[in-house]
């Protein structure tokens, strides 16, 4: 496909900006649908104020120390919904190793093996 720059109007300051050719084929590579509605520069400071993207992903998920999930800080700020109220989401999975229904904090992709807790526990305690 080939691509034209376009100028575009940013939501923030008004100011017209061109979305180059190059950055809709680079856009249309990651996958992206939509036009950026900023301009670079209140993008770079949309960024910098930490308003933008995925939260603060500083610590939090998987913890050998704990055996599991850590809710605290867990990476992706889902802007207050189930992480402010200390509930997460879970998910049903079959056990690949005993056939049990488990309960996972992730989507299942299929792509590797999901284990219960006993059998996850287990498997641990044979690798030590």
């Amino acid at each position: 496909m080939s691509y034209a720059d376009k100028t575009l109007t940013c939501r923030d300051c008004g100011a017209q900006f061109v979305f180059t050719a190059g950055e809709q084929e680079f856009y249309a590579q990651k996958g992206f649908t939509n036009e950026p509605s900023r301009c670079p520069s209140c993008r770079q400071a949309r960024k910098a104020s930490g308003g933008g993207g995925y939260g603060n992903r500083s610590s939090g998920g998987y913890s050998e120390r704990s055996g599991g999930y850590s809710e605290r800080d867990s990476g992706y700020d889902r802007g207050g919904s189930a992480r402010s109220s200390g509930v997460r989401e879970m998910y049903t999975a079959i056990c690949a190793n005993c056939g049990r229904e488990a309960k996972v904090p992730f989507v299942p992709s299929g792509r590797k093996p999901v284990l219960c807790d006993d059998c996850f526990q287990s498997q641990r305690r044979n690798r030590m």
